[in-house]
This record gives structure tokens, C-alpha cells and sequence, in this order.
């Protein structure tokens, strides 16, 4: 909505508006070509039917003035009319269609205004207009301007915030596609629609809601968001493209301390494997950085197995009483892990070396030749290589 300016009145003698009018072509011609001048972006703004949209809001903005001034003589304000401030408005939109920032448009304003001030005062003084009404006519000048680019600059702003939406979406549907394997060739084109260049990898980040700002402040501004995804409570996920290598330590200093997890990288139509892993990493609980907890993904991968492995390789304690198979279960994983070194054992343990001695009798009673089987040994790593999950 066009903001009233207060301004004083003003009576253009009927010839001297008919003078202007008549110079408006010329008037139009030279702010067109100033703007080609001194603003960069517009050099080759004013070709093709862009640049004929342009010319005509350029006149239609004169025209209006004209007509404000010598219609509306001896009024305390000067508010643009409809047709002016709807091609303000429409001029804004197509300029922000066309890849123009608002600073270009406003500086394309601020030039404009002021050859068609230098022109129009020309003819004025030529025509014998006094000091009061030329001061006058300043002022109602550079008001109309002031109402006409506030105008184009909310035009640009509605334009602006209309495509970003509309981009966004396009840029959803690229993640949801990756997510939910859709075909490769699917994939690629909603890449192509969204202008968005596939990179060589991504990788997937769980955010916290609160934090997503934050983070995308820190990534690749390519980078994919994909919200409201029914596993994730309060959290986002984002799939960062081209940090494989070294410049993965890069993304974790930028994740370091915000509750994050972060997948491996992967090539970029394979990213969903990349999500699942930071996904099982999130649900263990286990550090930002998945790939410092490969063992245990790993172990972990098929958790019914795992139980299946533990209570077969185990079977010689299941005659014991809990407490006793929890710490014999215990001190074979240290002996494992420590290859049957009995000081790291009993340090690992926080016991004394004789208390490992005691409890390996044990265990070698209770398995028999099997702790020398290199199967067996195998198995019960894998099996203790990990806490087993608690019982619900």
C-alpha cells in the first residue's frame, strides 16, 4: 500500500505541464540511458521485453507525476494513482524475475530520479517558473519517486520470497526423491528443474531444529534440507554436498558441540545409506562423528543376530548365577581385547592380576579347548565386542 507524503502546494502554470509533457519522451529516453550507464546490472537490461517493460514504467511514472501535479493542484499530498503504482509494483516483481537484486532496483531509482528532475527543472526555469513553486516542485518530485520505489522494492520483495518458496520445494523434492530411492533418472530431473547442480557426494547431518540456522550458515549453500521426517522428533536433516576427504573435518568442527550426527559421504544419488548410518548412530547415542564408531555400527547392524551370537558362544555360563556370568562375560572380553595380557587385563578391570588369574581358571574350566580355537575366539570377540542392549 503506497505511503501519503506530505508535501506544499503546487500550481504548475497549464503551459508549463504541457511543456513537460511534451519533453517526455526525451526526459524518458536520457533516464534509460543513464541508468544503462551507471548501474552495471542494467547494461543489457533494456533488450528484448523486459527492456520495453522498463521504458513504459519509466513513462508511465512521468506521465502519472504530470498528471498529479496538474490535476491535483493545491492539495496537501501527492500519492501516486493506481496505474502508476500497480507498474511501480509489477516492475519490481519482473526485476526480481530477471535475477536484479533490490539494491540495483533502488539505485536504478535514485539515478532515474535524478535526471528526470534535472530535465523537468530545465524546463521549468526556461518557462519562468519562481524560486517557491521550483521548490515546490522538488519536493513533490522527489516524493512521487519515494512512493514508487518503495513500491517496486515491495513488488521485489513479494517476487523474491514467492520464488524462494517455490525453489524450496523444488530443492524438497530432490531430498525426499534421495530418501526414498526414487529412479536415477527421476532424481536428475528434479535436479535439473531446481537448477541444482548434483555434486560428487553428500552426506547426511542430523540437526537439531534449534540449530539448523545455524549450521547451514557453516555448509555449502547447495546444501539439501529435509524437513518433517516422521523419525526425526524436533530435529532436521541436511545433506551437505563435497565434504569427502579432508574437508570432512571441516563440517565436524562446524556439528562440534550442537548434538548432531553426521553419516559417511557418499556419492550423491546413494545418499540415503549415508542418513541410515547417522539414523543407527542417533538411536545408540553414540558421537557426532558415525565413522569414529564403525565397530560398533557394525556389530550392531543385525541386533537379533548379535543376541543369537552371544547366547550361543556363552552357553558354558548359563549355569551360573547372573551376577557371576556378568563378571566372567566381563573379564573374557578384556582378555580377548588385551590378548591375554594380565596386567591390562586387571587394569581394564580396576581388579587385582591375581583376580583375573582366578577368574581365566574359570572361564578355561568352563570352556574348555574352545578359548584355543581361532572360530571360537572370533566369535566370542565379535559377540562381547559390544555392551548387549538393555532389556525393556
Amino acid at each position: 500500500m503506497a505511503r501519503r507524503s506530505a508535501a506544499p502546494e503546487l500550481e504548475l502554470p497549464p503551459e508549463v505541464t504541457v511543456a513537460m509533457r511534451a519533453a517526455l519522451p526525451v526526459v524518458a529516453d536520457d533516464v534509460v540511458a543513464a541508468v544503462i550507464e551507471e548501474v552495471p546490472s542494467y547494461t543489457d537490461a533494456f533488450s528484448g521485453p523486459m527492456g520495453e517493460t522498463i521504458r513504459s514504467a519509466v513513462r508511465l511514472a512521468l506521465g502519472g507525476f504530470l498528471s498529479l501535479v496538474s490535476e491535483e493542484r493545491g492539495s496537501g499530498t501527492r500519492t501516486p494513482t493506481a496505474p502508476a503504482i500497480e507498474g511501480a509494483y509489477q516492475l519490481g516483481r519482473g526485476e526480481a524475475r530477471s535475477g536484479r537484486t533490490s539494491e540495483a532496483l533502488l539505485s536504478a531509482y535514485r539515478i532515474g530520479a535524478q535526471v528526470a528532475w534535472q530535465r523537468l527543472a530545465a524546463v521549468a526555469l526556461d518557462s519562468g517558473v519562481d524560486a517557491t513553486t521550483m521548490a515546490a516542485f522538488a519536493q513533490a518530485v522527489w516524493a512521487y519517486i519515494d512512493e514508487l520505489s518503495a513500491t517496486s522494492a515491495a513488488g521485489h520483495g513479494d517476487e523474491s520470497a514467492t520464488a524462494g518458496r517455490v525453489k524450496q520445494r523444488l530443492l524438497d523434492r530432490i531430498g525426499q526423491h534421495l530418501l526414498t530411492g526414487a529412479p536415477e533418472k527421476t532424481v536428475v530431473a528434479a535436479a535439473e528443474r531446481a537448477e541444482w547442480s548434483p555434486p560428487v557426494t553428500l552426506t547426511a547431518v542430523i540437526v537439531p531444529e534449534a540449530q539448523v540456522g545455524s549450521v547451514l550458515q557453516l555448509v555449502h549453500t547447495q546444501t539439501l534440507q529435509v524437513s518433517d521426517l516422521p523419525e526425526l522428533e524436533a530435529a532436521a536433516l541436511l545433506l551437505v554436498p563435497d565434504v569427502h576427504g579432508r574437508r570432512r573435518a571441516s563440517l565436524l568442527r562446524a556439528v562440534e558441540g550442537r548434538r548432531c550426527w553426521v553419516g559417511p559421504a557418499r556419492p550423491w544419488l546413494e545418499a540415503r545409506t549415508s542418513y541410515d548410518r547417522a539414523r543407527r548412530a542417533q538411536e545408540r547415542g553414540l558421537g557426532d562423528d558415525t565413522e569414529a564408531h564403525l565397530p560398533e555400527l557394525v556389530l550392531t547392524a543385525d541386533p537379533a543376530a548379535l543376541a543369537d551370537l552371544r547366547a550361543a558362544v556363552l552357553a558354558p555360563l548359563d549355569d551360573l548365577r547372573p551376577a557371576s556370568a556378568a563378571k566372567l562375560a566381563e573379564t573374557l572380553r578384556a582378555w580377548l581385547l588385551h590378548q591375554g595380557r594380565r596386567d591390562d587385563v586387571a587394569a581394564a578391570l580396576f581388579v587385582h592380576p591375581q583376580t583375573v588369574r582366578y577368574r581365566m581358571a574359570q572361564l578355561r574350566e568352563l570352556f574348555g579347548d574352545r578359548l584355543e580355537d581361532p572360530e571360537t575366539v572370533l566369535a566370542l570377540t565379535i559377540a562381547l565386542g559390544v555392551e548387549p542392549d538393555p532389556v525393556d
